[in-house]
């Protein structure tokens, strides 16, 4: 933002504006919390004036100190010179309207999982959530989903495994940011490899599932992200095939897993004829996360 513009814009509302405008004539790209210029805009000027980020109507015609408005001018043109997603501006983002600390070591939290985690459709699936023992989540990232599992499932046991250690010391600032240090295990390896032998109630899977053409493809704001995280093979699915075969030996009878897997229903669908899919929408998704019980999973062997 110019020296010459910050003077004339007194308010929230000037800010937004001209905000919404600049991002549409940078042309940039959404998709990490926020779909729109308005949104994007909205989300920087609330986290940046810690202002609760559900409704920036009630600031609209705030008047704005000079520290304030140096501060939105300063972000708002890093949003647009870097391209950077606002979470890694703001190093916040929301799920839910849970908060969790981000930052480039890990992508921007925005799995559908997350809904369903507080929704009735997956408490018809399982257990009442205080009879959940055991849950665990893999490629856990920086720890989004682990957090909500253990505030969804108070009596349970829970590890969280990633490939990544840069993801594990991320995932670990907001456990303790959320007081939850002593009831997760965060453990690094390969999908399985940390938890061989141990078994479990529950299982919750957001891994990468991009094909690899798609990543080499993406906009400057999702190449911010650790391309690990989203390298799912040639048609997106190698890692979640893994899952499929390996994860009935860590199920306990009458245990589930739950696994978002994009774009990928079709083709899993083709896969695996024998599999009793079932797919649960969200506000924002259809067909994109699918539950399978341990028993199903057995049919496959």
């Amino acid at each position: 933002m110019s020296a010459a513009v910050l003077p004339e814009l007194l308010t929230i509302r000037d800010f937004l504006r001209h905000a919404v405008s600049s991002f549409s004539a940078a042309k940039l790209s959404y998709g990490h919390g926020t779909t729109s210029p308005l949104d994007e805009a909205a989300f920087l000027i609330l986290e940046t004036l810690h202002l609760p980020v559900d409704d920036i109507n009630p600031w609209l015609d705030a008047k704005l100190t000079t520290a304030e408005r140096k501060k939105l001018g300063d972000i708002i043109r890093r949003r647009i010179e870097t391209r950077q997603p606002a979470a890694y501006l703001t190093r916040r983002t929301y799920i839910h309207g849970v908060p969790f600390y981000v930052d480039e070591r890990v992508i921007v939290p925005r799995s559908y999982i997350g809904e369903l985690l507080f929704s009735d459709s997956l408490g018809e699936l399982i257990k009442f959530p205080g009879e959940i023992a055991s849950v665990l989540d893999l490629c856990t990232g920086g720890g989004s989903l682990v957090v909500l599992a253990a505030k969804t499932f108070p009596n349970a046991r829970i590890d969280a495994t990633d490939l990544s250690q840069d993801a594990l010391a991320v995932a670990r600032i907001n456990l303790d940011d959320h007081g939850l240090a002593n009831r997760v295990n965060l453990l690094q390896g390969d999908l399985f490899a940390p938890v061989e032998g141990r078994t479990y109630d529950l299982m919750i899977a957001n891994p990468p599932y991009v094909p690899n053409a798609e990543v080499k493809a993406f906009p400057r704001e999702y190449a911010h992200e650790p391309a690990m995280a989203h390298l799912g093979g040639a048609d997106g699915l190698d890692i979640v095939r893994r899952i499929l075969a390996e994860a009935p030996d860590y199920l306990n009878p009458g245990g589930g897993l739950l696994c978002e897997v994009g774009e990928g229903r079709d083709i899993l669908l083709a896969e695996y004829p024998k599999l009793d899919f079932l797919w649960l929408d969200t506000e924002e998704s259809e067909g994109e996360v699918f539950w399978l019980t341990r028993e199903q999973l057995n049919s496959l062997r």
